[in-house]
C-alpha cells in the first residue's frame, strides 16, 4: 500500500491528516421536505464522522425553511469538503460552519445553548442536595413527587454535562437532551 494513503476508519482513503480534529457547529439552511436530512446526515455517515449533536426545526414557515445545526469533530481540510458537497445538495440554500466564522470575523465562540431534562431520585439528604445544586445551576423542578425531581437546565454544553455528573452520585435516573442550537454573534444573518 502507498505509504501517503491510510485507512481514516471511514469508507474513503484520503492522504493522512496531519492536522489535528477540532469541534465544528454546522447551520444548514434547507428545504422543509421529507428526505433532506437522510440525505445530510448520510454525507457524515459515508465520511466515518460522528455527530455529536443534532438539531432540526423549522425557521421560516412561510418559506418552508428549515435550519439544520450539526455538531461534529473533524480536520477543517475533511469538513470544507462536506461542507461544498452540502451545498451541492438541491434543497440545501446554506451552509455556514459556525466555527470558522467566528474565527474570521473575530467574535468568540458562536452563541450555543442545549436544553436537558434531568429525573433525579432521591430522599433525605440527597434529596435537600438535589435541590440545593439545581438552584445554584438555576434548573428548574418542572415534576416533582416524595420519590423524585425532573429538573429542567438551559445552558452551554458543559454546563449541562457538569449538572449531570454532580446530579449522578444523588439518584440520577435519566436525561433528555435537546441537542445544541447555535447562532453567531453579532449583526450579520446566516
Amino acid at each position: 500500500m502507498n505509504a501517503q494513503l491510510q485507512p481514516t476508519g471511514s469508507a474513503y482513503f484520503i492522504t493522512k491528516e496531519t492536522e489535528a480534529a477540532r469541534r465544528h457547529t454546522l447551520a444548514i439552511l434547507v428545504d422543509n421536505e421529507p428526505g433532506v436530512l437522510a440525505r445530510v446526515i448520510g454525507l457524515f455517515s459515508g465520511r466515518g464522522y460522528n455527530i455529536d449533536s443534532l438539531t432540526v426545526s423549522e425557521t421560516e414557515h412561510e418559506k418552508h425553511l428549515s435550519r439544520i445545526t450539526i455538531v461534529t469533530r473533524g480536520t477543517g481540510h475533511v469538513l470544507e469538503q462536506i461542507k461544498h458537497q452540502l451545498e451541492r445538495i438541491v434543497p440545501v440554500h446554506r451552509v455556514v460552519d459556525l466555527s470558522v466564522v467566528a474565527d474570521e470575523l473575530g467574535h468568540d465562540r458562536p452563541m450555543e445553548r442545549e436544553l436537558a431534562l434531568v429525573k433525579v431520585r432521591g430522599k433525605g439528604d440527597d434529596r435537600v442536595e438535589a435541590l440545593r445544586l439545581a438552584d445554584a445551576f438555576r434548573a428548574q423542578v418542572i415534576d416533582a413527587n416524595t420519590e423524585h425531581f425532573i429538573f429542567e437546565i438551559t445552558g452551554r454544553v458543559s454546563k449541562i454535562e457538569q449538572f449531570i455528573s454532580i446530579m449522578t452520585p444523588l439518584g440520577l435516573v435519566e436525561v433528555c437532551r435537546t441537542g445544541v442550537a447555535a447562532m453567531n454573534r453579532g449583526p450579520e444573518g446566516m
